[in-house]
């Protein structure tokens, strides 16, 4: 079943002209920007057309997926979250403990979402 372009939210696709997408040649950019910053009417949308199966198989190879898109679609589709390539790739890596602000300062992690200066 194929949906119209124009369904989807305008701002997902504030930077394309949605004119120029295809749901099948478009359809990883499609997928991520409806998992990441999609309303519930934008999902129904990709659900009825791709299918969990076909979501799941693109969110899979997306590196730029938001991890709780991708823990979204893992617990969906039961695809444990280890083969996302967002999880495996470095920017998102359980084993990064540090980063590094702006202005050089260095930080370690210390729990989910808080750092201190080194």
């Amino acid at each position: 079943m194929k949906i119209p372009l124009n369904n989807l939210s305008p701002h997902l696709f504030w930077d394309v002209d949605m004119n120029n997408l295809d749901f099948e040649k478009s359809k990883k950019l499609i997928i991520q920007r409806v998992l990441d910053y999609g309303l519930i009417d934008d999902w129904q949308i990709i659900f009825k057309t791709y299918g969990i199966g076909e979501i799941a198989k693109t969110a899979v190879s997306l590196r730029d997926l938001d991890i709780k898109s991708a823990s979204f679609i893992s617990v969906l589709s039961k695809i444990p979250l280890e083969q996302f390539l967002c999880y495996t790739s470095k920017r998102s890596s359980p084993e990064l403990n540090q980063a590094e602000s702006l202005s050089g300062e260095k930080f370690i992690k210390r729990g989910p979402d808080f750092f201190h200066t080194l």
